[in-house]
């Protein structure tokens, strides 16, 4: 009984901490921006260090990934150029999969057979999405406000996902199509809590391949990490079990996220002063929140999470439309 008591103690301590980080770098980077002073160039490392330290904890916790976070919070609060941002978001978003990845290979939840068809496809138009990104933040003067408007309206897209996607542990598949056959869209692992070896056969490949492409287009666009995309295709549509989905989903961020990530790079639009303090924050707190989701998942943290992205999307569309001057 103590030892309960000690560990929900210690969940709702990560809460407070992860909450008070968060809420604490907004409001002093809003503060120190929002007044004609001296910003010393090293606090924009830290700062950025002790958000993603924040997110990371709580993003467990709360189910979602903490891409999809960072790139609406900084780009509505912090004042860099979103090429940066969206290029540090995709750095992000894959150092959090290749940490997780390959241990899911090799309990065979990760399943490469599924995942390199959407992947051949996903990869392509994260290109085209990256591509048409930083052309249009180059090639227009107001380029920039154009995507924070489009990433805001993203944004409550993402959340309709999130709050009405309904995951299935594991989806009755009643029929395989013939390309899923032709494929080879089938998999096993063995599942501790059953005894047991779980085995599944996928469907509708079509159907998802063709979901990819836009899943692919908007990461590489935005540098949303896709998994909040990703599972329910996986889970719902192709039919795989959850498990499975959350940990093939890890898989196609790694090769997905990849190819635009290099775009970034080869436009200078990945700086290390901002990439690897969030990226090191990131991955100690992603630590910690995995290892308190293991022992609770308060569902009070995804309400304040979903508060908190849809208080971002209104920021963004905001400075869109101030910056282009209709408000």
């Amino acid at each position: 009984m103590a030892s309960q008591v000690a560990r929900q103690a210690w969940v709702y301590l990560v809460i407070v901490v992860g909450l008070a980080l968060i809420f604490s770098m907004i409001g002093i980077t809003q503060a120190a921006t929002s007044h004609v002073i001296s910003i010393p160039l090293w606090y924009w490392p830290v700062s950025l260090f002790f958000l993603t330290l924040g997110i990371g904890m709580l993003a467990p916790m709360a189910g979602v990934g903490g891409g999809v976070m960072f790139v609406p919070i900084t780009s509505a609060f912090w004042p860099f150029h979103m090429d940066f941002v969206r290029g540090c978001g995709l750095c992000m978003a894959i150092t959090n999969a290749l940490t997780s990845s390959p241990k899911f290979l090799r309990t065979g939840l990760g399943n490469i057979r599924v995942a390199l068809p959407l992947v051949t496809v996903g990869t392509g138009s994260a290109i085209a999405g990256a591509c048409l990104g930083l052309y249009i933040t180059q090639a227009f003067p107001y380029g920039k406000y154009y995507i924070k408007i489009a990433l805001g309206a993203i944004l409550f897209f993402i959340l309709a996902v999130m709050v009405l996607s309904k995951r299935v542990e594991f989806p009755e598949v009643k029929y395989v199509d013939k390309f899923s056959r032709w494929l080879g869209l089938r998999g096993y692992w063995y599942e501790p809590s059953l005894g047991r070896v779980v085995e599944y056969h996928c469907t509708r490949a079509g159907l998802g391949m063709l979901a990819f492409v836009g899943v692919g287009f908007l990461a590489g666009m935005f540098g949303l990490g896709a998994g909040w995309a990703n599972v329910p295709v996986l889970n719902l549509i192709l039919g795989m079990p959850i498990k499975a989905a959350t940990s093939t989903s890890l898989c196609i961020i790694t090769m997905t996220d990849a190819a635009p990530a290099a775009i970034y790079l080869a436009k200078g639009a990945i700086l290390p002063l901002l990439m690897i303090p969030a990226v090191l924050g990131m991955y100690i707190g992603s630590r910690i929140g995995a290892w308190s989701a293991v022992i609770a998942r308060p569902r009070v943290i995804k309400y304040i999470f979903f508060a908190i992205l849809v208080f971002a999307a209104i920021m963004d569309i905001y400075k869109g439309l101030h910056g282009l001057h209709m408000i």
